[in-house]
């Protein structure tokens, strides 16, 4: 029991749950990760880091699964690889973080400042993202079943790199998410997988969609004014109510178009 008593908060393993929450300070996340490893990362487990400011740190792959970091300042944070499974992530600042290999599946990222990350890999499957500001952000990763409805995704790099892929084609899935009512005007989906996804309402003026794969996905009432959907499969889509469906670019080139529905 006296042990105990003398340990440095710090010192203790943040897996057991034995330091509380409230206790954890920016000072002593700051010196655990100083000691920590990418090859053994520490253990942030269902942590509360609410409304710290923790920009520019490096989390070296941390485990931070169901952590709360809600309204936490995390602006250019080094995230690669980090854990955020069912973490809360609600109007938190992450605006230039590096996000590459992380994974954020069922993450609560609402109203989330993502501008101008890199989320290379990124897993966001399940994720709510509805009304993140997601604008300028690389967005080459796993977004099925996401909810982006509202979100901000002006200007965003979803489109596969073709001049670095040594582990094979990594492209920006889209399957099932909702992207209803959305701002995807200056994105680049290219290549993307996007079938069954609901761009209902969606502002995709502008957008690149060159290639994507697009089977039954809905683009209702969508503006697509100026989008390019060249070589696009988009068997069974739906684009009823869209603004310049019939004069996007590539509309002669689409596959399967018999089979969409334009009215």
């Amino acid at each position: 029991m006296i042990a105990r008593l003398v340990v440095p908060l710090f010192a203790i393993s943040i897996g057991i749950g034995a330091a509380t929450a409230a206790d954890l300070t920016v000072a002593e996340l700051r010196a655990l990760l100083a000691d920590a490893d990418r090859a053994a990362p520490i253990d942030l487990t269902s942590k509360d880091l609410s409304g710290l400011s923790l920009s520019g740190l490096d989390f070296k792959a941390a485990n931070l699964t169901g952590a709360d970091l809600s309204r936490a300042d995390l602006t250019a944070a080094d995230l690669r690889g980090v854990v955020l499974k069912g973490a809360t992530l609600a109007d938190a600042r992450l605006s230039r973080a590096n996000l590459d290999l992380a994974i954020l599946r069922d993450a609560d990222l609402r109203r989330a400042d993502l501008s101008f990350v890199s989320a290379f890999s990124a897993v966001f499957a399940g994720a709510d993202l509805r009304a993140a500001d997601l604008a300028g952000a690389r967005l080459v990763g796993n977004f099925e079943r996401a909810d982006l409805s509202e979100a901000k995704l002006v200007g965003a790099m979803m489109a596969a790199d073709m001049r670095n892929q040594p582990m094979g084609l990594m492209r920006v899935s889209l399957r099932k998410a909702r992207l209803i009512g959305a701002d995807l005007s200056g994105a680049d989906l290219s290549r993307g997988m996007l079938e069954f996804a609901d761009f209902t309402g969606a502002r995709l003026r502008g957008a690149k969609l060159m290639r994507v794969e697009a089977a039954a996905a809905s683009f209702v009432d969508a503006d697509l004014t100026g989008a390019d959907f060249e070589l696009a499969d988009v068997r069974d889509a739906r684009f009823a109510g869209a603004i310049g469906a019939a004069k996007i670019f590539g509309f002669d080139t689409m596959k399967n178009r018999e089979s969409a529905s334009f009215d």
